[in-house]
């Protein structure tokens, strides 16, 4: 019988599908699972397998490829409890701490269930017996991530539905904290990998994001991570109320790193000058390297502002900054008795190199120069803190060395100092510099050097500059130039050392200068005038001038013990006296002479208007007398557990200095001036100085040629003294067991910083990434009657007895400090009082509140010239930080 060659085909087409279905690789490589069912089954038959003999249709199928679904890469997947693979519905079921990995996208749950027929996967929260949930789905993808309650995915077209997301958005500069947006949203369709939509979202910069202290209410909105968030009708809820502040449409950046965008300026009135905007503009990043920010202040009176501020940085070469202020300043209205227009402008440069950059070479820059009046007229709230500025200092130097043996130090510095009071500016345009390291003749580099030869040295240094001393009104202009002086000095000192009988040190110095200058002076009597006329002469000129000395000095020793048993257990005294000489000719050879109207000779020197001094024209031959005073005390601890006793510096320098001239036909007697420093009293260094003179004065108080202890005096008078102190307290010093050192976090912040600048929030921890709450959760200390506190206090006393006016000169107390009156509560002063006008001086006070989020201060002057006050409240955030609300004083 011949078989049936239908069932032959048949029985074929049964084997290969079973050898396919065998030998066909799973797409899935999963992770060992338990055992389940068997649950293979043999392929369905197709319709037309028995009967291939139908017509069929001539009509050719479509040769286009239908789309199938297709994974890119191997799932990697696991679970804490189970692992379940079901062929009948085409899915893996996964449960507790599952997690699904696939190329960039990880994925962890409760719950996740993937279908790899449609290459889709849904993940959601565990639910326990309770009802509570937990383990809630943590999906990211690249850098993105979102925490959700549930969500549906697909691997191949990367979209997803997500419900209840939350996710964080680093901006700025990328820190993590409160300077991070955190975005939650009631459903999230997930378009492709940069574009989200939103419903019902959320935005907040609050740590706490299951319910923050304020977020802003977005409908519909449009995610693109990393970039921005474009959002219809938008609206601000604090503690969930909402609130009037809303836009029709929104847009809030969220590019990391540096980015170009518009300054948001301040609002505010003034009364004489009218509705005002302050610190608006724009902000560009040049380069890496480089910023810019330029922002301008209008007033409706016709005042205005302009300010450049540049940053720019260079890792392990140079950093720096340059800001450039300039306003115009109208008072009153035009046409008004008192309208006046002024201007002030301000320019501010700070360069630093990193040493790692040119180990040889340096170049730095630190230049504050403009009107002396700009801090105390400037309209602009952050130059309050400086309205108390005198003096405007610059400095530009470059710097170089030259190692080799013997070394050379160069530099080149352009300076410039300004008195805001006096308008005076000197300016050094420029100074250069120039020394040799020190030389030893007369023995080898490395070797020790004894006795007077071997320690004989000798250097040379160089100085020259150009000097220009001009006010501010010729400043920039060509008058300034009319006084300037040039000249160099160039100095070699030659010195050596010994010791005398075992305890005497003796040195013996030389010092040479031959001076350079670029101009000299003649002098005459003009007879037809009747008056002494100078002439500049311009050219280069010189003198020189040398001088010696010689000293010799000891240290003696005292100590005074009297026993462990005592509270004052030994006194130490330490001693150091010294006799110096001095000697220098006279230089008549570099004076000249005129005939006055009396006929008279007067002698004068060309070289009076020297940077470096003139020469001398009487010899100096004197005798220098000084005595150095240290006192120390052993004293036993009070606390009986230490074991060495307590050191107490009752003299830490105490030092007398006095001079005879030798050469003097009168007074050859100078002051003996006295300085010392105590700190006997614990934490508070006390210094003090004094002047004694030990001549007598006449009634126009001029000093006389009689001892005033020969004119019914004391030995000495007091001429003049001074004591200052300078100390701090805190609240720590007076708990049991005294002061700890401060952690850098406990620190309180310098009262002198500006009051009104952003706290720097951003090192705060983030909670977020928790997915819960820590409102409540973190410890506050309990403060009941105990408040952490600081002072910080400086005392100065002067007194002037010269003419014996037994005057005080200045007594004055300045004090500041801040009080913490709970751990969100601070409250900052600074003030001083002046005992000798009676008076107070720019007294300040500054109160600060931590609104979680947001931030609340208010300083206030109560009194004084610059009486006046400032508040404002806005969210800590940079991201944000254009929400708030200021007002100031009216003056």
């Amino acid at each position: 019988m011949q078989p049936n060659k239908h069932l032959l085909l048949f029985l074929f087409v049964l084997l290969c599908g079973i050898a396919t279905l065998s030998a066909q690789e799973d797409p899935i490589t999963p992770l060992p699972i338990k055992a389940v069912k068997d649950t293979i089954f043999a392929p369905l038959m197709p319709p037309n397998i028995l009967n291939d003999s139908i017509k069929v249709d001539s009509v050719s199928a479509d040769t286009v490829p239908k789309k199938q679904p297709l994974l890119l890469d191997k799932i990697k997947y696991k679970a804490k409890d189970y692992v379940k693979l079901s062929q009948k519905d085409n899915k893996i079921y996964l449960y507790d701490e599952a997690e699904i990995y696939y190329q960039d996208t990880e994925l962890r749950a409760g719950v996740i269930i993937m279908d790899y027929v449609k290459n889709e996967v849904y993940a959601g929260r565990m639910k326990d017996s309770l009802g509570n949930y937990s383990q809630l789905p943590f999906f990211k993808q690249g850098d993105n991530e979102v925490r959700p309650d549930s969500i549906r995915f697909n691997f191949d077209t990367q979209k997803a539905l997500i419900w209840n997301s939350r996710t964080e958005q680093q901006a700025g500069l990328g820190q993590l904290g409160s300077d991070a947006m955190k975005v939650y949203a009631q459903r999230t369709k997930k378009e492709n990998d940069s574009v989200y939509f939103l419903n019902e979202g959320k935005l907040t910069t609050s740590s706490d994001t299951v319910n923050p202290d304020y977020y802003i209410r977005v409908r519909k909105a449009k995610f693109v991570p990393k970039k921005k968030i474009i959002a219809g009708y938008s609206n601000m809820y604090i503690m969930d109320v909402p609130t009037p502040i809303a836009l029709p449409f929104a847009y809030f950046p969220l590019t990391t790193g540096r980015v170009a965008g518009i300054l948001f300026p301040t609002f505010g009135n003034d009364p004489r000058r009218g509705y005002f905007i302050q610190n608006g503009g724009y902000y560009l990043p040049i380069s890496d390297y480089v910023d810019l920010s330029v922002t301008g202040d209008y007033y409706t009176n016709g005042s205005y502002g302009l300010q450049g501020r540049s940053i720019y940085s260079k890792r392990y070469k140079f950093n720096g900054n340059v800001n450039i202020s300039y306003e115009n300043l109208v008072t009153s209205q035009k046409g008004f008795d008192d309208y006046s227009r002024t201007s002030n402008y301000n320019i501010r440069i700070s360069h630093s190199q990193d040493t790692k950059a040119s180990p040889n070479s340096r170049f730095s820059a630190s230049v504050n120069l403009g009107s002396s009046q700009y801090y105390t007229n400037s309209l602009n709230q952050v130059n309050r803190n400086n309205s108390q500025t005198n003096t405007f200092a610059s400095s530009i130097s470059y710097s170089k060395t030259f190692p080799a043996y013997p070394s050379v130090n160069t530099s080149l510095t352009v300076s410039h100092t300004q008195n805001s009071r006096t308008q005076q500016i000197n300016m050094s345009l420029p100074t250069f510099q120039a020394s040799m390291e020190r030389i030893y003749p007369f023995v080898k580099r490395d070797e020790i050097k004894k006795g007077v030869f071997e320690n004989i040295n000798f250097q040379y240094d160089v100085n020259a500059q150009n000097s220009i001393t001009t006010t501010e009104e010729n400043f920039f202009k060509s008058g300034m130039f009319d006084d300037a002086r040039i000249g160099a000095r160039h100095r070699i000192p030659i010195a050596t050392n010994f010791k005398l009988a075992k305890y005497l040190s003796v040195s013996l110095s030389g010092n040479y200068e031959d001076i350079w200058t670029m101009e000299t002076i003649r002098r005459e009597y003009n007879e037809e005038t009747e008056e002494v006329v100078t002439d500049t002469i311009a050219g280069f000129d010189r003198f020189n001038r040398y001088s010696l000395g010689t000293s010799i000095g000891t240290t003696m020793y005292g100590t005074w013990n009297f026993g462990e048993d005592k509270k004052i257990q030994a006194l130490r005294h330490v001693m150091r006296p010294s006799i110096s000489y001095g000697y220098t000719p006279s230089f008549e050879q570099f004076y000249d002479s005129y005939t006055n109207q009396d006929g008279e000779q007067v002698e004068y020197t060309p070289y009076e208007t020297s940077i470096y001094g003139r020469p001398s024209l009487n010899k100096g031959s004197s005798l220098s007398f000084s005595l150095q005073n240290s006192l120390e005390a052993k004293v036993r601890d009070k606390d009986s557990t230490a074991t060495e006793p307590r050191k107490v510096k009752i003299l830490s320098n105490l030092t007398f200095n006095a001079s005879y001239n030798l050469e003097a036909d009168s007074l050859k007697l100078s002051p003996i001036s006295m300085s010392g420093a105590t700190e006997i009293i614990k934490n508070v260094p006390i210094n003090f100085a004094a002047t004694f003179d030990p001549y007598a004065i006449d009634n126009n108080g001029r000093r006389i040629n009689t001892l005033n202890i020969n004119n019914g005096g004391g030995i000495a008078r007091l001429t003049t003294a001074r004591v200052n102190t300078s100390f701090s307290l805190n609240s720590e010093m007076f708990q049991k067991g005294g002061a700890k050192e401060e952690s850098d976090e406990k620190k309180q912040r310098d009262f002198s910083d500006n009051p009104f600048a952003m706290d720097d929030v951003r090192g705060e921890r983030s909670d977020f990434a928790r997915g819960n709450s820590s409102k409540g959760n973190e410890d506050q200390p309990i403060y009941n009657n105990k408040l952490p506190w600081d002072a910080r206090f400086t005392y100065v006393a002067s007194y002037n007895n010269n003419n014996r006016q037994s005057e005080i000169t200045n007594h004055s107390l300045m004090f500041s400090g801040n009080i913490q009156l709970t751990p969100k509560w601070d409250i900052g002063f600074n003030s001083g009082y002046d005992f000798k006008n009676k008076g107070f001086t720019d007294t300040r006070f500054a109160f600060k509140r931590d609104l979680g989020s947001f931030r609340l201060s208010f300083d206030w002057t109560p009194f004084g010239r610059f009486e006046r006050w400032y508040f404002f409240i806005g969210i800590k955030s940079s991201l944000l930080q254009d929400l708030k609300w200021e007002n100031r004083s009216q003056r």
